[in-house]
């Protein structure tokens, strides 16, 4: 009975020897690192991955060249990867060239001294100046034109030689109805100082021929002196 229990035993113990235990530091080895390259580029891989790894020429390719890109999802992944492993090692982008401004005619670059260092020297700006200095005029002041003289009373010059306001009698009025009549002939001016005019050069402001000064202060129709007087403080 013993016996035929340790026979099963000795056959159980003989079948673990024969298989041999996976060490875990095999998957870093390169054979296994080269299988799982060439199923990633999509080629097949027939041999032990744990073994010695028989890889063709064609699953690595030549000393340089691009694994064929896989298809499917990855293949815009695949395809950024392959352009930068063609690149040159220590191939940089060349960087955009600068702008010049010099002969933009909408932007100043006068504020710029290396732009402007460049097209000007100490000698260019000397005889920019002597330039300037023979084409430069001296304009001589004149004096300030005179008041032309064509017979009328001038009511600025009056303005300013009088000082009382309006509405302050200073000539004697005589008379009927003057505020009516005086309504009735300043009527017939465009404006005040045209009536004023025309009242200094009747014999005004002492005497009022035509009635356009009722209340005797020298200002016909309305007329009001105080605007010039301010324009000459101001």
């Amino acid at each position: 009975m013993r016996l035929t229990l340790l026979i099963p035993a000795i056959g159980l113990m003989a079948a673990c020897d024969t298989v041999a235990p996976v060490d875990a530091t095999d998957f870093n080895t390169p054979q296994y690192q080269a299988q799982r390259e060439a199923q990633l580029a999509g080629q097949g891989y027939s041999g032990n991955p744990l073994g010695p790894a028989e890889v063709s020429e064609q699953q690595l390719g030549a000393p340089g060249a691009v694994a064929p890109l896989p298809t499917g999802d990855n293949a815009d992944l695949a395809s950024a990867t392959a352009a930068a492993l063609a690149s040159t090692p220590g191939q940089t982008t060349a960087a955009p060239a600068p702008v010049s401004t010099t002969n933009n005619t909408t932007i100043s670059d006068e504020q710029d001294f290396a732009a402007v260092s460049d097209r000007r020297t100490i000698e260019s700006d000397a005889a920019l100046i002597q330039q300037n200095r023979q084409t430069y005029e001296v304009v001589a002041p004149t004096a300030v034109p005179q008041r032309g003289t064509d017979g009328q009373p001038n009511i600025v010059q009056y303005a300013l030689n009088t000082s009382n306001p309006v509405g302050t009698q200073l000539y004697s009025r005589a008379g009927f109805n003057l505020q009516a009549k005086a309504q009735r002939n300043c009527a017939r001016f465009p404006s005040a100082d045209q009536a004023q005019i025309e009242f200094l050069s009747n014999g005004g402001p002492q005497r009022d021929r035509k009635g356009l000064d009722p209340d005797g202060d020298g200002y016909a129709c309305g007329w009001d002196p105080s605007l010039f007087r301010s324009a000459v403080n101001n």
